[in-house]
């Protein structure tokens, strides 16, 4: 099956050589323990949108340092991007940024958040009826300040915390959404927590979140996740 990654911006260059860049790790996270996956990237950073929606089977949009409702020439684009996918009918996956910029293009809202900065993990309650099954606690890495605040027409919500209330969407059936970085394994978020304190992120917020990441005890629930986009893709290539 051919996936689509919409790379909407970059790792840090010096994390780069260890971790390799965003659209890496979901080709490792998507397809390390299956051979079923081929990827496409494209560089939608540097204004790279397909010309046409069946180029792939499925389409996943990746976490960015920039915002949703951001001036950043091919923000409009990509939401008239988002907008064909889901008139074509094919399966759609946002993670932090995508899931943001999904909602934004499909009628919801966002906003920089009252509550500030997201750092490190959390926590999430995932509803009974969700694309995860089983599990009603999943924690993942999370890095953000802006979340939505308005759902889209016909979102409902699979997984949300106090910090975090609409973290986990799915519309339609058709798309799949997580405020969270499934992509991260604990020792990257760390990294880019160290990397970016001072010039992004308040140092006192960066060190706390640190301190968490270095005190829990196993790695976040990426595979598992994983898993679930993994099927989530599966699920429309059948049906």
């Amino acid at each position: 099956m051919r996936i689509g990654i919409l790379q909407t911006g970059d790792a840090p260059e010096e994390l780069q050589n260890q971790n390799g860049n965003y659209s890496d790790m979901f080709v490792r996270l998507l397809g390390q323990n299956d051979a079923e996956f081929e990827f496409d990237i494209f560089r939608v950073i540097d204004n790279q949108i397909p010309d046409d929606v069946n180029l792939c089977e499925g389409w996943l949009i990746t976490g960015s340092k920039f915002s949703a409702y951001g001036k950043q020439p091919w923000i409009p684009g990509l939401k008239t991007f988002i907008r064909e996918i889901v008139n074509a009918g094919l399966p759609l996956v946002g993670i932090c940024f995508g899931h943001q910029i999904i909602a934004e293009a499909l009628g919801g809202r966002v906003e920089k958040s009252d509550k500030g900065w997201g750092l490190g993990f959390d926590t999430y309650t995932i509803a009974p009826d969700s694309p995860l099954g089983e599990p009603d606690k999943i924690t993942l890495n999370i890095f953000h300040q802006d979340q939505i605040v308005e759902l889209p027409p016909g979102a409902e919500v699979f997984a949300s915390s106090d910090f975090c209330e609409y973290a986990g969407l799915y519309i339609g059936k058709q798309i799949m959404t997580i405020q969270a970085h499934p992509e991260f394994e604990n020792e990257f978020n760390r990294q880019l927590l160290t990397t970016r304190k001072t010039s992004t992120i308040p140092e006192p917020l960066a060190n706390k979140a640190i301190k968490a990441l270095d005190e829990i005890k196993t790695q976040a629930d990426s595979d598992r996740f994983g898993a679930s986009i993994r099927d989530f893709f599966k699920s429309h290539r059948l049906a």
